[in-house]
């Protein structure tokens, strides 16, 4: 019996792949500092859980394939927010924005197309492109230039005959890159003198930091018909468990394809949606102090890093993400000794080395990805882990 060559050409995480390690050493009684992972520690909102203990229907019955109507109508409301205007199906709801990445891939690619993504990139979206049988064409970007990418030069160096659509994380990850408003008009002149898709990924839309404005591809009219928006409730409002998402996109005929696989996969859990359909419907104001804390938590992260002899880092603009160079030859290494080897009182943290967030072979491996989603003191605590653990290693003989 043989295993698919699509699946076997495909990466474990590497935001996940060192838990066992990380396991082994709690069950050792070490205590880890998790920056690893995107799991944020703010509580989820009450009216989630109120909702969910509300519903009072006799059988758990499926829903619809697009979702609960009450669940699609939030969301057309909450991006009137942003002088959207979306009429019901031009929302699907799906289970987690990683179900509505997936189905745009496997609606939109066809076996060799070639789709353009920033790196270092949210790692996952190799595996959803390959599931699709496409393939990643990398816009390389760099810490020195805070992994700028709307750049019309270095786009066009990417393009070929062969490019379907060009994929954007805004805020992002794993940089914390935000785009303004002029970088947005660069990527949607490039797509539309190119014929391609936007995915415009902006499951991050409040976390935009310094008074920067918060901003959808949604709001540019003469591109509707080739935009693409993903959405989720994971992290907007703390709630990764229950895995809601959904797509947006006003081309009729793209939702009336991608429908077609979203009645295969039947629904989407019911009462995961009655609870996300209370939190969309919160006032805007909601996010303002959670915005503040990730902007707190940030600035404690970036100042934390800066003390470190030979951190490569521009402050990041949104997300909860930071990606750095270290003084390292291979931060995977570094891991390793962390996890294994450096304690100090009993400590140590972890994080997400950054080779696996390239395409391009042999970049990112003196770099790592931070997740600032712990309380600012054990933020602070972690990088200074961090710091002495690259100390140790170096005087171990790492290099």
């Amino acid at each position: 019996m043989r295993i698919s060559d699509r699946v076997q050409a495909m990466q474990n995480s590497p935001i996940r792949k060192f838990n066992p390690m990380a396991d082994a050493a709690e069950a050792a009684g070490v205590k880890i500092y998790h920056l690893n992972i995107g799991q944020p520690d703010i509580e989820t909102p009450s009216v989630f859980w109120e909702a969910v203990k509300g519903f009072d229907q006799k059988v758990l019955a499926y829903a619809g394939s697009w979702g609960l109507p009450e669940l699609q109508d939030a969301i057309v409301d909450y991006f009137k927010r942003f002088d959207m205007n979306l009429e019901r199906n031009d929302v699907l709801i799906t289970a987690g924005g990683s179900e509505a990445l997936t189905l745009t891939f496997l609606s939109i690619i066809n076996p060799g197309d070639e789709v353009i993504v920033a790196e270092p990139y949210y790692t996952n979206y190799l595996t959803f492109i390959q599931a699709a049988d496409g393939v990643v064409k990398p816009v390389t970007t760099y810490a020195e230039e805070g992994y700028k990418y709307a750049i019309k030069e270095r786009l066009e160096a990417v393009v070929t005959d062969k490019t379907k659509m060009i994929s954007i994380v805004n805020p992002g990850n794993p940089t914390g890159c935000i785009l303004s408003r002029e970088d947005m008009r660069v990527i949607a002149d490039f797509a539309k003198e190119h014929d391609l898709w936007i995915l415009a990924d902006e499951v991050y839309r409040e976390f935009a930091y310094d008074g920067r404005e918060m901003t959808s591809f949604g709001q540019l009219a003469d591109i509707e018909d080739r935009v693409i928006i993903i959405d989720s409730v994971s992290k907007r409002f703390s709630a990764c468990g229950a895995r809601i998402g959904c797509m947006v996109c006003k081309n009729k005929e793209f939702m009336a394809q991608v429908f077609k696989i979203a009645m295969g996969r039947l629904c989407v859990p019911t009462l995961d949606m009655v609870g996300a359909t209370a939190m969309y419907k919160l006032p805007a104001d909601f996010f303002n102090s959670v915005r503040a804390e990730y902007e707190h938590r940030r600035d404690v992260a970036y100042d934390a890093l800066m003390k470190i002899p030979g951190v490569v880092c521009q402050k990041p603009g949104g997300a909860f993400y930071i990606t750095c160079k270290l003084p390292v030859e291979n931060t995977e290494d570094l891991l390793l000794f962390l996890l294994n080897e450096f304690r100090e009182n009993n400590e140590t943290v972890m994080y997400a080395p950054a080779e696996g967030f390239y395409a391009t072979p042999g970049l990112g491996r003196d770099e790592l990805r931070i997740a600032y989603i712990l309380k600012a003191e054990d933020m602070a605590r972690g990088i200074e882990l961090l710091g002495k653990g690259i100390e140790a290693y170096k005087a171990k003989g790492g290099k």
